[in-house]
């Protein structure tokens, strides 16, 4: 992947690490609060929240990166983001994060491509890698994050619920 612009993502924390998604992808950023869970779903798939009067499927982004959950506290937020419904339609998920961080533009020179990450990290889930300084930030894809099986079957429990 060649990113030849700046570009502008939301900062977010989760654990020690620190990762982005375009800020083009994010509608809102809200507090933490509690899904109406569903049975039978992905550990992953924390279950639905209402925002503005549209139910959202939630998302412990936390585990769907294989990380440990973790107990929300204070500066746990959800990135409500907007996703291609493989149907071409538009659907809303909500990721929870640990912590937001900053909205934060990178110029094109600390930009770069995905990095063989062995087994920590799925490579395929990260776009990019964004100089800080000494630290990185590592660029979420939100379509590779959640492959078309993953979106049916969140779609399939929300619709079930």
């Amino acid at each position: 992947m060649t990113i030849t612009n700046d570009i502008q993502v939301v900062v977010f924390g989760l654990g020690q690490e620190e990762f982005a998604l375009p800020v083009t992808t994010v509608r809102e950023i809200l507090d933490h609060r509690t899904a109406y869970r569903v049975p039978h779903a992905p550990d992953w798939f924390l279950g639905l929240t209402d925002v503005r009067g549209t139910s959202v499927p939630m998302v412990d982004l936390r585990v769907r990166l294989g990380m440990a959950p973790a107990q929300a506290t204070l500066t746990t937020r959800v990135l409500v983001i907007d996703m291609p419904g493989t149907d071409g339609s538009s659907l809303a998920l909500g990721l929870v994060v640990d912590r937001v961080l900053d909205v934060a533009t990178f110029p094109a020179d600390a930009i770069e491509g995905s990095p063989a990450l062995g087994d920590r990290w799925r490579s395929q889930q990260i776009e990019a890698i964004l100089r800080r300084g000494a630290d990185f930030v590592a660029l979420l894809d939100p379509v590779r994050l959640f492959g078309a099986g993953d979106l049916d079957a969140t779609l399939s429990f929300a619709v079930a619920a």
